[in-house]
Parts: C-alpha cells; sequence; structure tokens
C-alpha cells in the first residue's frame, strides 16, 4: 500500500491515534478500540498499521472487522525467527511514524510486533499506549517471547490499560506511576460479547458433548504438543460416540505437521482449519469444554459460561484459576485426562466452573481505553526526524 506524502497530519484540534495490529489475537483484541475510536471522529483521526506478523490469519480477521489498513508491512516470511520479525517491525515502522507524527501509538498484549512498534515508538519519541497491560507469568521463558516481550513493551508505554485490577498491582510493584494505568477490562470481551450478538447459534450436536481444543504455543513444541494429542486420543478413545472433539489446527508446520500425524484418523476428533471468528465464537458458545493454551480464550470462555483446562504450567491470567473459571492442567496426558474425566462425569464440579463470574471485564473497555486517550496530553514532544538520527 503506497505512503502517504511526508508530515501528513490532520486538523491540529483532531488527535491522530496510531494503532498497530499483527496478529489475529491481536486484530480480535484491538477491533473494539478501532470501533470506538472511529465513533469519535471528528475528535480523533484514526490510521492503521498492520505488520502482518501473522499474514492470512490476520487479513481474515481485518476483513471480519471490516479494518482496512492504512499502512502494510507485509513482513511475513517462511518460518520467521522473533529476532527477524522485531528487527523489521523497529525498521518499517519507524518512517510510517515520522511521516503520521501520532498523538498516540496504541499496542496490544504482549506479540513481537508489540514489542518491535513500542521500541518504534520510543524511539521517535511518540506516546505509546500499552492495551491489556501488566499480565505475567513470573518466569521470563514462558510463555516465550511473550513475556519478555509484555515485560518490555511495560516500561517503554506512557500509559497502561490493565485489564483487572491484579494487573494493575503488577504494574505499581515495578514502579509505573498510579497516574499512568487504567483498569479497563479486557477488551476481548467487547469483541466477543458484540460477535455472540450478531451471530445465531451453530447446529446442535445431539447426543454428543462437543470439546474444543486449541494448542499452539512455542513453549508445547515438540514433547508438549505430544502429550496434549496423546490425551486427546485417549478421551476419544475412551469416551467414543458421547464426544465430538474439533480441534482447528494453526497452520505453523511445528503444529500443524505434529497434530496430524497423531490426531488425523482418531474416530470422534476432528481437525479442521483455523475458523474466522464469527463461527469459532459460535464453536466455543455450543461446546461442553474448552482445552486451549491460548490467553484470549482464558478470557472469553467465562463469558460464554464453559469451563477451560489449561494446557500449559504457567498462565499470565491467574485472575482466572482464582475465579474458578479455569484450571491449569499442563500438557501431560495423565493429568489432562483426569481433569477432563471429573468435569465429565461429576456435573456440580462442571457447574460450579461453568456459573464462576468472569474476572475479566463487562464489555465497555474499548470505551473506557477511546475515552482516556483522547482525554490524555502529550507525555514528551515527538522529536524530529533530523533530532532522532544525533
Amino acid at each position: 500500500m503506497a505512503e502517504p506524502a511526508a508530515q501528513v497530519r490532520p486538523d491540529s484540534a483532531a488527535k491522530t491515534i496510531l494503532v498497530v495490529i499483527g496478529t489475529r489475537p491481536e486484530a480480535i483484541k484491538l477491533a473494539s478500540v478501532v470501533r470506538a475510536l472511529e465513533r469519535r471522529v471528528p475528535a480523533v483521526v484514526v490510521k492503521v498499521l498492520a505488520t502482518a506478523q501473522h499474514r492470512e490469519l490476520l487479513d481474515e480477521m481485518l476483513r471480519g472487522f471490516a479494518i482496512h489498513p492504512d499502512f502494510d508491512l507485509d513482513l511475513m516470511t517462511p518460518d520467521q525467527s522473533p529476532h527477524q520479525v522485531l528487527a523489521a517491525v523497529v525498521a518499517k515502522t519507524a518512517p510510517i511514524l515520522d511521516r503520521v507524527r501520532p498523538d498516540w501509538v496504541v499496542v496490544q498484549g504482549d506479540t513481537t510486533t508489540t514489542l518491535g512498534a513500542a521500541l518504534a515508538a520510543a524511539y521517535a519519541r511518540c506516546p505509546l499506549a500499552h492495551v491489556e497491560a501488566g499480565l505475567r507469568t513470573g518466569d521470563r521463558h514462558d510463555p516465550f517471547p511473550e513475556e519478555i516481550n509484555r515485560i518490555l513493551t511495560t516500561h517503554a508505554a506512557n500509559l497502561h490499560f490493565a485489564p483487572t485490577e491484579a494487573a494493575r498491582a503488577r504494574l505499581l510493584h515495578e514502579g509505573i506511576e498510579p497516574t499512568q494505568v487504567q483498569v479497563t477490562g479486557n477488551t476481548v470481551i467487547d469483541t466477543l460479547l458484540w460477535t455472540v450478538a450478531r451471530q445465531p447459534p451453530s447446529a446442535a450436536t445431539g447426543d454428543r458433548r462437543r470439546v474444543v481444543v486449541t494448542a499452539h504455543r512455542r513453549e508445547s513444541f515438540g514433547a508438549g504438543l505430544a502429550g496434549i494429542c496423546e490425551a486427546l486420543a485417549r478421551i476419544a478413545r475412551r469416551r467414543g460416540p458421547a464426544v465430538e472433539i474439533v480441534f482447528p489446527v494453526h497452520p505453523n508446520p511445528q503444529v500443524r505437521e505434529q497434530v496430524a500425524r497423531r490426531l488425523a484418523g482418531i474416530a470422534h476428533i476432528r481437525l479442521e482449519p483455523p475458523l474466522p471468528y464469527p463461527p469459532f465464537v459460535r464453536l466455543l458458545a455450543d461446546s461442553f469444554l474448552i482445552l486451549t493454551d491460548s490467553g484470549g480464550i482464558q478470557e472469553e470462555a467465562p463469558s460464554l459460561d464453559r469451563p477451560v483446562l489449561v494446557l500449559r504450567e504457567l498462565t499470565e491470567r491467574g485472575e482466572g484459576i482464582e475465579a474458578g473459571t479455569a484450571e491449569l492442567v499442563g500438557t501431560d496426558p495423565a493429568r489432562i485426562v483426569s481433569a477432563f474425566d471429573r468435569l465429565w462425569d461429576d456435573p456440580e464440579a462442571y457447574q460450579r466452573m461453568a456459573q464462576a463470574p468472569n474476572p475479566y471485564g463487562d464489555g465497555r473497555a474499548a470505551e473506557r481505553i477511546a475515552a482516556a486517550l483522547l482525554m490524555s496530553p502529550h507525555p514528551a514532544p515527538a522529536l524530529t526526524p533530523d533530532a532522532r538520527r544525533r
């Protein structure tokens, strides 16, 4: 996509906000923020920068939410490493910041796109707002590289939108000024509720209970993913036609090839390509139980009254564990099957998880974020391109 001429700037009375999106989860969680900002035109001019860290999955989400990027870095390459993505995001975002001179750069979460855009904004002295700030596992290498990405992004940001009080407390513990932190709820709930309101339920499964599975974390590649697959095979064989396991498989070759090798052809397990967001939400809503290593699904499932077994050893979303909406089960097959059997066979245990309150928000996070961005002054003046080269 062609870039605008240098020094593009709207009426000085309007704030220009550049929203950076690189992956499917970022698109899901920032779609509501983009909508909330667009409702404030002409007080704000919204620009969207797509890095395309994940090309096909991102494009599908952007089309579904009718988001049309003003800039597209088109970064994705085969077998790309975090180092390559980070360097490319920083280098290719810098000239866009020089041209647009945004009042705020908005990033979300903990992807390599997030960190790269945060560094580019910090080097350009552009004010940076971090959506979903303050999540931590306490282990820099789990999940990798997300934990280190979000820690570094925190210390580049000027405004922190914490999804929960616990996230705010972690930011304050790390020395962030209280006036720079706002508790908003998580924007994924906004998008989820908006989508549910517009989607009919999917077809009933009869007497079968549908179980939805997602697994894609880098730290699970190899033995961890093998353990997850073994657990699913055991469940399918034990429960037979009473269960339907639906597994939308991430396109990463290290996930896709191992899952296909271990699970293809096993009765009562259905391997699917990644689904567009609306049908995926329908799938979650019509499920009996969700097994996932996804952070976003840990937040979405409580709004759908669905228990979650988290296929990880650690989670940065401890609020769900404390509230009882989710349970950490790791990747050991015996542990996964044991937790699954308890929820399958014990209606009271199932209902305790299904009816636990959602700690992640009320669906109005994006409105709070948009209002804060319009009200917040510049934390620091932007440097000119010449000054940044000195």
